[in-house]
């Protein structure tokens, strides 16, 4: 290791970041805050320089808060890693401050513990994970506000909920939003406005689900540019395709094996075993998104995929759970798209 070299270690949070730089040997040099600007950047970058020559840097939260020094320490020729917070343990024993925190981040890259490479903020994953997280915020949203409606219409006065409530939700939610008078009891009046405001959510909902749908259509076109092996496979949509292609982000040098990208979805088999019981747990870990585009892959071939069908009923032969086989074909599905994932995000770096 060069005798001169410096290691930096950020603490980010919105408004302020905390650096810390130790030496080779691992001695704290100084640690500085700075403003979450880009002359606080290049502040950091400067002031990180000046105690020696900075080749790598450890970065809490490199696509949050921390995005904006990442880019800037990329574009400058520092290697940057993703440093995860302390566990509880090494906190308590330790004390909690932001100088500490920055100053651990840059241990954990002298130690060689924080070996991720962030993602990058751009290209093909970059786009499709904006579309992705607004309709999937909307459509949360509106099946909040449907069963917040048929909650409060459910223990209205009985002449109220024969005359709104209904099955089929747009049905009751147009019911809801022409409502103009419910009775003359006082409490009937906020519970009107109450019904249509709603009623008008859900509507509004409605109509920007649609448009991000309109966006959709074009995220097809792009998943088919940029993960066109993906969407070869049975089962993997245009929506699948782009959470996953999300998950693995724009350099898919972050994914050293199949089995990283399976803890990164959540899907890499627990051990739960005990005594003479030998077994493998779901993992509830990871990143829900992908394993939610996993479980609807999955649910997709068990109905009308034959190999997955012969492949269910055997395993559940042998007395597996249903959510036990699931997890088995998640694990199975990674292994059989990590490669073309791979070459997807290597295809959509190269030059056309």
């Amino acid at each position: 290791m060069n005798q001169d070299e410096v290691i930096l270690g950020v603490d980010t949070h919105l408004d302020v970041h905390v650096g810390a730089v130790i030496n080779s040997t691992g001695k704290l040099l100084a640690t500085k805050a700075v403003e979450t600007t880009g002359g606080g950047y290049l502040e950091l970058l400067n002031w990180a320089r000046s105690h020696g020559e900075l080749l790598r840097a450890g970065i809490e939260g490199t696509a949050t808060y921390g995005s904006g020094l990442t880019r800037l320490l990329l574009d400058h020729g520092v290697e940057v890693f993703e440093v995860n917070r302390l566990d509880r343990a090494a906190r308590r024993m330790r004390g909690k401050s932001d100088s500490t925190d920055a100053h651990s981040a840059a241990c954990a890259v002298l130690a060689g513990r924080a070996t991720a490479k962030p993602k990058e903020q751009s290209g093909a994953a970059y786009a499709m994970r904006a579309v992705s997280v607004a309709r999937r915020s909307a459509v949360k949203a509106k099946t909040q506000a449907i069963n917040q409606l048929r909650g409060i219409l459910i223990s209205a006065p009985q002449d109220v909920r024969d005359r709104l409530l209904h099955t089929n939700a747009e049905d009751c939610v147009n019911r809801c939003s022409r409502a103009r008078c419910l009775g003359t009891a006082p409490l009937l009046q906020p519970l009107m406005a109450t019904l249509r405001l709603l009623a008008k959510r859900w509507l509004a909902l409605k109509a920007e689900i649609k448009v991000l749908d309109a966006e959709l259509a074009e995220l097809a076109e792009l998943t088919s540019q940029h993960a066109s092996r993906l969407r070869q496979k049975f089962g993997v949509g245009a929506q699948t395709a782009a959470v996953l292609a999300c998950v693995a982000g724009d350099n898919p040098d972050r994914l050293k094996s199949e089995a990283s990208l399976a803890a990164l979805c959540g899907v890499s088999p627990l051990q739960a075993s005990s005594g003479k019981t030998q077994r493998h747990r779901l993992n509830r870990g990871g990143d829900r998104s992908a394993n939610n585009a996993l479980w609807t892959i999955t649910m997709v071939r068990m109905r009308s995929d034959p190999r997955t069908r012969e492949y269910v009923a055997r395993r559940t032969a042998q007395g597996l759970s249903t959510k036990e086989i699931q997890r088995c074909l998640k694990r199975y599905i990674v292994r059989e798209l990590y490669p073309l994932i791979l070459a997807d995000l290597h295809g959509s770096h190269s030059p056309s």
